[in-house]
């Protein structure tokens, strides 16, 4: 990774944006605090939501931070489809005493309106996923500069990252938590996706930018192993969203080692795109219906999952986690960070000396 980017965090620990209120001010300024680079999350939010997220990020810490953005998605959507499944959850709405939500509540999360702010109040570092921004976004945010990831889970996403000019590509594995961030969202294609170490190795001869490994990881043995199949530094969600300072619902955290639950599924039941959580009641009994139709789907589940929340039952939640969820430790998000730092050194000897990763 080029030295520039390297310097704006000792550590080659990156923790994971993750919308929907997890990834708050406090629990960036703590990653950035402790060496790591800490991120915002953009999603679902306004762009003055976002402004605000980022001068209250800068009054906890005057270290180097990220922000991310969703891109905008195409429409594609059969509305006879939502329209289905729209009616397969009116039990739910009954159950949790919630209207629907309006699926046609907005595609593109603001975006043309975050880029305006992120270019008159650049930030260190913008991360894209759900695809490629174009060359002129990419520019425009050099001039300012602002360093440029965006999200890949392909080869071939990685040769449009590059062409896009960004400066890393996040290379995120099947194994990752939350939404993955494939370019085009494709029905035929869920559950093809190629594992972490197999994506490393395969961008890392496919493009010449620096990437950042993403998908599962929970141990400093596992940056150490990302590190080694030509990574630069390693992107961690999960292991961030059961920290203390992490914004996550208690019962999310709570799930995360229950051995209620006991597998992570790529579902789309709660947005209409492949997302990764963790396999509850709600899963099993609509992501086989529910339809590909981002952000469509997101909008309609969104006052249910928001009164199951309410309602204390994780069983209608949407539990984001990576396929290392049981691994979480319950830190404080710099003391996590310095733990992780500790557990890579120790991998690092090990290697160097002839013994195994632990």
């Amino acid at each position: 990774m080029s030295s520039a980017l390297t310097d704006l965090f000792p550590h080659p620990i990156v923790q994971a944006p993750m919308a929907g209120g997890v990834s708050v001010p406090k629990l960036a300024a703590a990653v950035c605090e402790a060496g790591g680079l800490g991120f915002l999350a953009a999603g679902y939010k306004t762009a003055d939501g976002m402004y605000q997220e980022i001068k209250q990020l800068r009054s906890l810490t005057g270290r180097p931070f990220g922000v991310n953005l969703f891109m905008p998605q195409p429409d594609y959507a059969d509305p006879a489809a939502i329209d289905v499944y729209a009616h397969q959850l009116a039990g739910e709405a009954s159950w949790y005493e919630a209207e629907l939500g309006d699926p046609d509540s907005g595609r593109d999360d603001g975006y043309e309106t975050k880029l305006a702010v992120l270019r008159d109040n650049p930030v260190p570092v913008v991360s894209f996923h759900f695809g490629t921004p174009s060359r002129e976004v990419v520019d425009a945010l050099h001039r300012v500069g602002t360093f440029v990831l965006v999200t890949a889970t392909t080869p071939d996403e990685a040769r449009a990252v590059e062409r896009a000019g960004a400066d890393a590509v996040i290379a995120q594995g099947v194994e990752a938590g939350g939404h993955q961030g494939t370019h085009r969202d494709i029905p035929e294609t869920d559950g093809s996706g190629i594992g972490l170490l197999s994506l490393v190795a395969q961008i890392r001869e496919t493009v010449s930018i620096p990437i950042i490994a993403a998908g599962g990881i929970m141990r400093g043995g596992q940056i150490a192993a990302v590190l080694a199949a030509g990574a630069s530094a390693a992107q961690l969600g999960t292991a961030f969203l059961a920290t203390a300072e992490s914004g996550a619902n208690a019962l999310h955290k709570q799930a995360l080692t229950n051995p209620l639950f006991v597998r992570t599924e790529l579902t789309r039941a709660f947005s209409g795109r492949p997302a990764r959580g963790l396999v509850n009641r709600f899963v099993r009994e609509h992501g086989p219906y529910a339809p590909a139709a981002y952000p469509e789907i997101h909008h309609l589940t969104a006052p249910l999952r928001k009164a199951a929340a309410k309602a204390g039952d994780a069983q209608g939640m949407a539990l984001w986690a990576g396929q290392g969820h049981w691994m979480a430790r319950e830190l404080p998000a710099g003391q996590l960070v310095e733990v992780l730092a500790g557990e890579l050194a120790a991998a690092r000897t090990a290697l160097s000396g002839g013994g195994g990763i632990r």
